[in-house]
């Protein structure tokens, strides 16, 4: 009889996959909602399993042996099959419509991507989505023109929102752009910003305010892509995450003080029953693709 081969655990596959793209089994615990010992069992399960070490120490983080790297590229197939298997029988029930908002700074890193599967595994739910600014979501909440919105968390509290996670903001600026200089003469730094109502752009004139460093804002916006375009063209520096930010920038440091941090929020209108499903996938679809770009 032909002895039989024996199949890898999925939950033990995700274990390994989770762990080797945090860097940490202790941070892939906290992403599966799982104990870091739960997850080292399963690596350990994984590999009497192959029958081959996948991962060895390297300082505190984790390295992939040769093997592992070969189980690395199955593993994330296997574990994206199975999960388009599973969103193709929740599509059977997913029908009528969802309306999505999203903020700049998310939407073309992030939206392009959950709106494709969504459109794949659920073809026939309708979907419309917005890119906007924060104060244009909220209000799109409150008029309920929009179901559900990703954004930087508000200074009010959401009556229906959910903290997903928090990002560092950072003073982004171009070489060009000698900031020592300005700080050493006492000029007023040049700050390239959206107009306001902007939560960065507050917090950017506070911090500066409370160091005493004088600041003008040199180049007002009213998108993403402005800001980002007059910063690379040296106008002057700005207050924004990493996510999106172009490979030929400069994070400021230690040269200024920092403007903290933000939360990210997803807001909803009132939802239940099929309604209600279809924003707990769009909310899961989104929380896996922050994982990724944060």
């Amino acid at each position: 009889m032909e002895k039989r081969t024996q199949a890898l655990d999925l939950d033990a596959l995700r274990s390994f996959v989770v762990g080797i793209e945090s860097g940490s089994f202790a941070l892939a615990a906290k992403r599966l909602c799982r104990s870091t010992s739960a997850v080292s069992a399963q690596l350990k399960k994984l590999e009497m399993q192959c029958g081959v070490a996948l991962v060895v120490k390297n300082g505190r983080r984790l390295a992939l042996t040769q093997h592992g790297e070969i189980v690395l590229g199955y593993a994330r197939r296997m574990l994206a099959l199975n999960d388009e298997a599973q969103r193709a029988l929740q599509g059977e029930l997913l029908q009528g419509e969802i309306r999505i908002g999203m903020q700049e700074d998310f939407g073309e890193s992030l939206m392009p991507g959950m709106l494709g599967q969504l459109k794949r595994h659920h073809p026939g739910l309708r979907i419309s989505a917005r890119i906007d600014r924060n104060h244009a979501l909220l209000s799109g909440l409150a008029e309920k023109t929009l179901d559900m919105a990703l954004m930087w968390q508000p200074d009010t509290p959401l009556q229906d929102g959910r903290l997903l996670g928090r990002c560092q903001l950072e003073w982004v600026y171009h070489r060009e752009l000698d900031i020592d200089a300005l700080l050493a003469q006492g000029e007023p730094l040049p700050l390239v910003m959206f107009a306001s109502p902007c939560l960065m752009r507050a917090r950017a004139t506070a911090c500066l305010d409370r160091a005493g460093i004088p600041w003008r804002v040199m180049f007002v916006s009213h998108s993403l892509s402005g800001i980002w375009a007059a910063v690379q063209a040296g106008l002057g520096i700005t207050v924004r995450t990493r996510i999106g930010m172009p490979d030929n920038l400069r994070i400021a440091g230690g040269q200024l003080p920092s403007p903290g941090n933000l939360g990210i929020v997803l807001g909803q209108t009132p939802a239940d029953g099929e309604v209600g499903t279809v924003r707990t996938l769009v909310a899961r679809l989104m929380e896996e693709a922050l994982a990724d770009i944060r």
